[in-house]
């Protein structure tokens, strides 16, 4: 009778063997490391125009200036007014 730990290691190597091997024939796509800057400037072209206008949206139905008028006006009321 053979010993069990012997048939033990014979058959998990039975069951290994198949499963490297299938694992080995799939490369898997090398990951990036570090920031992708091509998605995180698509990201801010969108979001960065979206969050303004909803802020001027909100603005807009308490009855404020938009954010660029109310920069303007500010810009507008420093050049006025001398330096101390």
């Amino acid at each position: 009778m053979p010993d069990p730990v012997v048939v033990t290691v014979i058959l998990f190597a039975l069951l290994c063997i198949p499963v490297w091997l299938a694992g080995s024939s799939h490369p898997r796509p090398r990951r990036r490391h570090g920031r992708d800057y091509g998605a995180m400037a698509e990201i801010e072209e969108n979001d960065i125009g979206q969050m303004i206008e909803g802020i001027n949206e909100r603005r807009r139905r308490s009855g404020r200036p938009e954010i660029g008028d109310e920069l303007a006006e500010e810009l507008r009321r420093r050049s006025r007014t001398p330096d101390r």
